[in-house]
C-alpha cells in the first residue's frame, strides 16, 4: 500500500453463536392439559463491546415469557452474539453498525434458537415478529439525548 493511500475500511460477521440460553417450562406437565392461548411477554436488549482495535461482540438478549392466566408456561432466555471484523471506520458509522446493523444481521439467529427451545419444550413453535433496529437505535438517542438535557437543566435553572 503506498504511503497516501487511505486503508479501506472492512466490516465482516466472523462467527455466530449463542453465549447463553435457557428454557423453564415451571407447571410442567399441567400446564399441557390446559387450553393454548398464551399472554407473551418479550424484553430485547442490545449492546456491543470493543474487544481489540478491529473485533467486537454484538448481543442481542431476549426473555420470552408465555403465561396462561396466573401460570407460566414457559420462559426462554437466549443471548445470540456475534463476532464481527470492523475497521478503519469512523466512530460515527461505528455506533449505528453496532447499535442496529449488527443486531439486525444477529436476529434471524436469535430468532431461531428461540423457536427451537420453545419447541423442545413441549409447546407449539413460536416465530418472534420482525423487530426494526434502526428504528429503536435512533429511539435510544434520542432517549439519551433528552436525558443530557433533563441533566443540564437539573443544574441550572432554564426557567
Amino acid at each position: 500500500m503506498a504511503e497516501n493511500e487511505t486503508p479501506q475500511p472492512q466490516f465482516a460477521l466472523q462467527r455466530v453463536y449463542v453465549k447463553d440460553a435457557s428454557i423453564e417450562v415451571p407447571n410442567a406437565p399441567v400446564i399441557f392439559t390446559q387450553e393454548w392461548q398464551p399472554e407473551i411477554k418479550l424484553d430485547l436488549n442490545t449492546g456491543a463491546r470493543r474487544l481489540d482495535d478491529k473485533h467486537f461482540e454484538v448481543f442481542v438478549k431476549v426473555t420470552v415469557t408465555a403465561s396462561l392466566g396466573e401460570d407460566t408456561a414457559f420462559l426462554v432466555e437466549v443471548m445470540q452474539c456475534g463476532l464481527f471484523l470492523a475497521e478503519n471506520i469512523p466512530d460515527e458509522q461505528l455506533k449505528p453498525m453496532m447499535g442496529a446493523m449488527c443486531p439486525n444481521i444477529l436476529f434471524p439467529y436469535l430468532r431461531e434458537s428461540v423457536d427451537s427451545m420453545v419447541i423442545k419444550g413441549g409447546f407449539p413453535a413460536l416465530m418472534l415478529a420482525p423487530i426494526n433496529f434502526d428504528a429503536l437505535y435512533q429511539q435510544r438517542l434520542q432517549q439519551e439525548a433528552q436525558e443530557a438535557v433533563e441533566g443540564e437543566g437539573e443544574s441550572e435553572s432554564t426557567h
